[in-house]
């Protein structure tokens, strides 16, 4: 690092979020949002889980909801079937694509096994590099499966999503009231800045 960084952090030789965010207020605005984003993805891997209600476990045609019931991840339910089946658009040109793998057991094992990493890493702010890909790509799939869009032709709420774990993970966003910067100093970190 330069000389000029050194100086600023005699005892830290790796780059910290205050290198690039000055001003405290904006740390604390990226650190609340980088929380709220991985509270989301533990939300929806819980509710996934255990089908608590919001969403997974209700009945499209009656409203009612079955907790804890067959539709649930441990009861056998799967977490990608009803969604790639039933929620992609027959206009879809990847509708084919996403309806191939509806319901198989890797896609559900992969997309839980995303929310929970993701939503981990976000909420204790290590492993942002890997959240970014991670949910980048999560949300990448997610707006193919969207298309085509109905209020804007190109960006929802899955684009805002994409870009904004990219901006937590560039702007080193876990320091601030989380775990990033100790995270940073492990030897793992150091060997494979990507793990950052």
């Amino acid at each position: 690092m330069t000389t000029l960084h050194s100086q600023q952090h005699e005892q830290l030789d790796v780059l910290v979020e205050k290198d690039i965010i000055t001003h405290e207020v904006a740390r604390r605005a990226l650190a609340v949002l980088r929380v709220v984003f991985g509270l989301t993805f533990l939300w929806a891997f819980v509710d996934k889980l255990f089908a608590l209600g919001y969403h997974t476990g209700v009945n499209d045609q009656t409203g009612v909801t079955d907790r804890f019931g067959p539709d649930a991840w441990i009861n056998g339910g799967s977490p990608t079937y009803g969604f790639l089946k039933y929620g992609v658009s027959t206009d879809n040109p990847f509708q084919g694509f996403f309806g191939s793998f509806a319901g198989a057991g890797w896609a559900d094992w992969l997309f839980m096994a995303g929310l929970l990493g993701i939503g981990m890493a976000l909420t204790l702010g290590i492993g942002m590099r890997v959240a970014a890909l991670g949910g980048g790509l999560l949300y990448m799939l997610m707006w193919m499966a969207s298309l085509p869009m109905q209020n804007n032709p190109v960006i929802d709420d899955h684009v805002l999503g994409l870009v904004a774990v990219i901006v937590l993970a560039a702007t080193l966003a876990g320091d601030t009231w989380g775990l990033g910067k100790r995270w940073a100093q492990t030897s793992l970190v150091r060997r494979f800045p990507i793990l950052r």
